[in-house]
């Protein structure tokens, strides 16, 4: 396996480091849940948001320039492909960790399936395009963390 075709796992401290989720929606929303159950201090943009999480800060408006500023990393989840691009180019030219849920390619980071249990911790990638494959992994992979003593 040519693993130079893969993404690095990279484990990171997220306490109170700050994270800018863009978007309101339920992929947004997850991954706001799992940045926030990591100790971040989460920021989303969002014009509107359905099922608002507790213990973020929440800018209830459209995304714009300068959101990203001091964030340690971003995640674009828009259904709106011009800010997503938006967000991942801001990002790049700040040097800022961004997952950008509708193009691998202006992604820097692949946000994980995340799998937890019995003091241990799991994420898991495909190559950015095997969703159904990585969900099923997941699923696997905590389902042995629970078993675990």
């Amino acid at each position: 396996m040519n693993l130079e075709e893969y993404r690095f796992p990279l484990f990171v401290d997220l306490r109170g480091r700050r994270a800018v989720v863009v978007g309101g929606g339920k992929i947004a929303r997850r991954r706001v849940q799992v940045l926030r159950s990591f100790g971040a201090d989460v920021t989303m943009v969002a014009p509107e948001c359905d099922e608002l999480p507790e213990g973020i800060t929440y800018l209830r408006r459209k995304y714009a320039q300068g959101d990203l500023s001091g964030a340690f990393l971003a995640v674009a989840a828009t259904n709106d492909r011009k800010v997503n691009h938006q967000v991942g180019q801001d990002a790049a030219r700040a040097g800022i960790f961004v997952s950008v849920a509708d193009c691998k390619e202006e992604s820097t980071f692949y946000f994980p399936a995340i799998c937890s249990g019995n003091g241990l911790v799991s994420g898991v990638v495909s190559k950015g395009e095997a969703h159904h494959k990585t969900a099923r992994a997941a699923r696997a992979i905590r389902a042995v963390l629970e078993e675990m003593e």
